[in-house]
């Protein structure tokens, strides 16, 4: 699948092909912090099957397993892109967030599941503004894609 994303200020760009097979979510407390979400969606990808325009900040994270993590981001809007390995970059691990077909990718696994939060089950229950907290309440268990 050919895929197409951005930071939030459109000084980062990337285009990639993809097997959407292979989303998954990550419940790490690493992630979590980095992120400011309880989990993180990521794509992984061969990093010859992307092509980057900009130039992404990095900032190298010692995993709990001693595995150094070279976690990329826009430097002017601060936009999670990626994360990779930090000295022979083979798969880039590309964040959901900001990628335009997200709503396509549907995760297939999830890690971490220690660190999961507990309350991430109760979701569907609660009421759902199509748009901010002063919008209409959308049907339950429907969600479209954002416009």
């Amino acid at each position: 699948m050919q895929i197409t994303g951005q930071c939030h200020c459109g000084a980062i760009t990337f285009k990639a092909t993809v097997d959407p097979s292979k989303v998954l979510l990550c419940h790490c407390a690493d992630c979590q912090q980095i992120s400011g979400a309880p989990f993180r969606a990521v794509l992984p990808t061969p990093v010859e099957d992307v092509v980057v325009s900009g130039t992404a900040k990095h900032y190298v994270k010692v995993a709990e397993s001693g595995n150094r993590r070279a976690q990329a981001f826009c430097a002017d809007c601060g936009t999670q892109l990626y994360a990779t390995e930090a000295d022979a970059p083979k798969v880039l691990n590309l964040r959901l967030g900001c990628v335009n077909e997200r709503a396509e990718l549907v995760p297939q696994k999830q890690m971490w599941g220690v660190s999961a939060m507990p309350w991430l089950g109760q979701l569907q229950a609660l009421p759902l503004h199509a748009k901010g907290l002063a919008s209409p309440l959308m049907s339950p268990g429907v969600v479209s894609p954002a416009d």
